[in-house]
């Protein structure tokens, strides 16, 4: 909280209720605390439309805050008496507080109620933890059975709303655990822990019983029996039953916890499977939603044999609960909007912009595991500018450090020599270097025995202690010293959860882990970010890392899903996965396209893994980064054959045509805490339809993608949401909005529509970012609405932009009398375009459209720089 001199401005005894019950408070500049049984409530405003909740007893424990800025401007407020209880008024939202019942109700600027605690749910329970205070705590809110909830970061149980559903909030691969939801009703809630954390959480266990399978030691296979066929189970994993009884018919949550990471989440009720999925590993938990009947049910689960697994489950009652059994107080912020950018924008004005990437970042990034040496890397790259496939990055991942030890950021001598003679051969091909780093280097190598020696180590871990800020520096200057000194572009951050939760039982530099678990990457994150920065300014921070906590976004950071499979119903999840991360305020995401596990060698040959991989990349294009990557694989296109390296082409080159699109929202996303990758909820909250749409989404402001999910389709159902009218992109066919439309989808492209009074700037075919000059521009524009669209050029790369040296055109469309208008040039910076031309096209299907420079111009407008006029018939 902001540091100032406090001043007490009432204390007061206040009649809480017409039984005499006194509820006493005390108010100042920072807030109100008021005394309840249990303990001490703190309602402390943050900012117009938000407000921060704690809940103590006795003396409030000090927390180290990571998440929210503490600086920032307290915003005024009003506190009065309402009847039973107390109102506390911000411009945006108030917030009254029961005095009989201690519950919190929740109302924006209109009067409305928004959100409210279910009242009796707020639990302090007094504990400790390895000798330090500590405190069990949870609270539940009333929520509709309609409300559609995003949030909770990244998961793979495919769940689009999380209505009902239970989860537990860890960090392990392929899973992110961030606490922060925003529903349909137009709030957003942080739960600020930084332990485990239970959404939902299902206490009704089911006994299971683990059945015989002594032929699975003999190599065979058990056979489950199913309503939907029979399934076999593998040798290295248990087959478990049990019953359990329900009370009434509804909708029950059903909760499976396997203690550890595995290879299989198979869970029956009554012979149905809800819960199917299988990878190399799996998160601990996974949670589903099943209709019910009142009485008993069979339960069958399997997974790997060496899970301990729990089965639980509870009856939805229109509630979204909050445990974290290790805190040190109750703390929640509720954010309102109602609209998501507005309670976005507020999180990341509280908890750190989203900083820009370089312009090449949004460019395509080939990755593979892996490349195996210096010249490996530089002859990939020249075979890409030969084959005209457009490419800005290219990865090297782990193992490049030979014999120096597991995880050491150094490179192995006899397979990358001169890294500064490399890294060098890369940039004169205008490409940029990405490498792998971890956070468990080989305790046992001359670096680890250094680290070891100056206690650099979590004790008993192989995990580097990132909560020490020395720990975080010698970090930074081995990676500077051994990588960014010989021009290492973008680190990708691995294993930084740490992996399977390994914090549990530890004790950090900054006390248990088990308070603190949840926040180790954004900490990794912090060490590379705040050291590359006090060295330069000329080079942009560009951090690809697999976990993620709140506030992380601050540090130039993107995530990906981990290590996934190659299927289509992965692929499915990922999409859902994307879209919830997208709404805990980090922006930036992306996946392993076609999949990290990948079915072998034959994916080189077989015709229905090329589908699914030419879809995947498809929806690649239209993700806020775009990275192909595969285990034991050679991904680069040429590799799939000429049909499959031609439709990845062609997306290529669409992808390098939105740049300036791309890159112009990029700019909203930082200096407006707006996001690329937008769930339908964000833009058409009032929508149903497009509320229960969990495939589709905005690409920016503008864009409606709709990925193909499923093999063997040549047209796809597309809903387009209410809005005036929306345009094919391919055909430049015009639809009215609110309606289901079948859109053409051949194998070469995927369903891509555009909003009416969308401005839509393409800039030229190019190879890499930067390749040609943008003098050049054409502006798409679809008429039907007005619109606006904001133009940003920057130098492409390093700190300037946040002094000011950045440059923007503001252009205009008025629909009634078929007007652009182009601004005033706003800003500069050094090499920005002072003469330059804009080719306007009023979009139809007459015309021709799709990526392609073959569409017709109506007017070439000579700009330099003045507001500009153009009516177009």
């Amino acid at each position: 909280m902001k540091t100032i001199s406090i001043f007490l401005v009432a204390c007061c005894l206040f009649f809480a209720s017409s039984c005499g019950e006194k509820l006493q408070y005390t108010q100042t500049r920072e807030g109100l605390q008021v005394e309840l049984r249990g303990g001490t409530l703190a309602l402390y405003p943050l900012a117009d439309n938000a407000l921060r909740v704690r809940f103590f007893e006795g003396q409030e424990l000090d927390v180290p805050e990571f998440i929210l800025d503490t600086d920032y401007v307290l915003p005024e407020y009003r506190l009065s008496e309402v009847p039973n209880g107390l109102r506390l008024s911000l411009e945006k939202m108030a917030v009254e507080l029961d005095g009989k019942t201690g519950k919190l109700s929740y109302y924006g600027a209109d009067g409305k109620l928004f959100l409210q605690e279910k009242a009796g749910s707020r639990v302090l329970r007094s504990d400790s933890l390895k000798g330090a205070p500590a405190f069990f705590v949870e609270q539940g809110f009333v929520t509709a059975p309609e409300e559609v909830i995003l949030g909770l970061g990244q998961f793979q149980d495919g769940h689009y709303s999380l209505n009902g559903v239970s989860r537990r909030l860890t960090q392990v691969n392929s899973q992110i655990a961030i606490p922060f939801i925003y529903s349909s009703k137009g709030y957003g809630l942080l739960w600020h822990q930084y332990g485990l954390t239970d959404y939902n959480p299902a206490d009704q266990s089911i006994d299971l019983v683990q059945q015989d399978q002594s032929d699975l030691a003999e190599g065979l296979v058990a056979e489950v029996t199913t309503t939907e066929g029979t399934q076999s189970v593998a040798q290295d994993q248990m087959l478990y039953t049990g019953r359990f009884s329900v009370p009434a018919a509804g909708t029950y949550s059903l909760f499976l916890d396997l203690g550890a990471m595995g290879n299989r989440h198979y869970v029956l009720v009554d012979g149905v499977p809800l819960i199917d999925q299988s990878n190399m590993w799996l998160p601990p938990t996974a949670g589903v939603l099943v209709e019910l009947e009142a009485g008993e049910h069979e339960v069958q689960v399997v997974c790997k044999a060496d899970n301990s697994p729990v089965l639980s489950w509870k009856q939805v009652d229109h509630s979204t609960t909050f445990r974290s059994p290790h805190a040190r107080k109750l703390d929640y912020v509720v954010f309102y909007g109602p609209h998501a950018d507005e309670v976005l924008s507020t999180y990341r004005k509280l908890s750190g912009p989203a900083p820009m990437f370089p312009q090449w970042a949004y460019g395509f990034w080939q990755c593979r595991e892996r490349y195996t040496s210096s010249r490996h890397l530089v002859e990939t790259v020249k075979e890409f500018r030969r084959r005209s496939l457009p490419m800005d990055v290219i990865v090297q991942d782990w193992q490049y450090w030979g014999n120096k030890g597991w995880g050491v950021p150094q490179f192995d001598e006899t397979h990358y020599p001169n890294p500064s003679g490399f890294i060098k051969e890369l940039h004169d091909l205008n490409a940029h270097f990405a490498i792998s780093i971890w956070s468990n280097p080989d305790k046992n190598s001359e670096l680890g025995q250094t680290y070891v020696a100056n206690k650099r180590f979590v004790p008993g871990t192989k995990w580097l202690d990132y909560f020490n800020p020395e720990t975080r520096s010698d970090y930074w200057n081995t990676l500077n010293d051994n990588m960014f000194s010989h021009g290492v572009d973008a680190w990708w951050m691995d294993a930084v959860e740490p992996e399977n939760d390994a914090l549990t039982g530890e004790e950090t530099h900054i006390g248990p882990g088990d308070f603190y678990r949840l926040i180790y990457p954004l900490l990794v994150s912090k060490s590379v970010y705040e050291g590359q920065r006090a060295v330069t300014d000329q080079k942009r921070v560009c951090i690809l890392t697999r976990s993620a906590f709140a506030g992380q976004q601050r540090y130039g950071v993107i995530n990906w899903s981990g290590d996934i499979g190659g299927t289509w119903k992965e692929y499915q999840r990922q999409i859902v996965a994307g879209l919830n991360f997208t709404m805990t305020g980090l922006p930036y995401w992306t996946t392993d396209i076609g999949g990290f596990f990948r079915p072998g060698h034959t994916q080189y040959s077989d015709e229905n893994y090329h589908e699914l991989l030419t879809r995947w990349f498809q929806w690649g294009a239209f993700s806020p980064i775009f990275r192909m990557h595969g285990y034991m694989s050679e991904t680069e296109p040429w590799k799939y054959g000429a049909k499959v390296e031609g439709n990845m082409q062609k997306m290529l080159n669409l992808r390098y045509r939105l740049l300036p699109y791309i890159y112009s929202e990029a700019w909203q996303v930082s200096s407006r805490g707006s996001t690329i990758m937008r769930p339908l909820l964000m833009d058409f909250r009032g929508d149903e339809q497009a509320l229960s749409q969990p495939y589709q989404y905005m690409f920016g402001a503008n864009l409606l993608v709709a990925p193909i999910t499923a093999p063997g389709v040549s047209e796809w159902s597309v809903y387009l949401p209410a809005a005036p009218a929306w345009y094919d992109f391919w055909s430049g066919r015009r639809y009215e909005g609110k309606q289901n439309v079948n859109a053409a989808a051949p194998l070469d492209r995927l369903p891509l529509f555009v909003k009416a009074g969308a401005i839509l700037p393409l800039g030229p075919m190019q190879q890499y970012a930067g390749e040609k000059s943008a003098d050049e521009l054409e502006l798409r524009i679809y008429e039907g609405a007005d619109g606006h669209f904001t133009l940003y050029e920057d130098e492409g790369d390093g700190y300037a932009y946040e002094a000011g040296h950045y440059a923007t055109i503001g252009f205009t469309w008025d629909d009634a009398s078929k007007t652009l208008t182009i601004g005033e040039v706003e800003g500069d910076f050094p090499g920005r375009i002072d003469q330059r031309i804009f080719k306007l096209v009023l979009v139809s299907e007459h015309k021709g459209s799709g990526p392609d420079k073959s569409v017709l111009v109506d007017r070439e407008v000579q700009y330099s720089g003045e507001k500009t006029t153009v009516v177009l018939n």
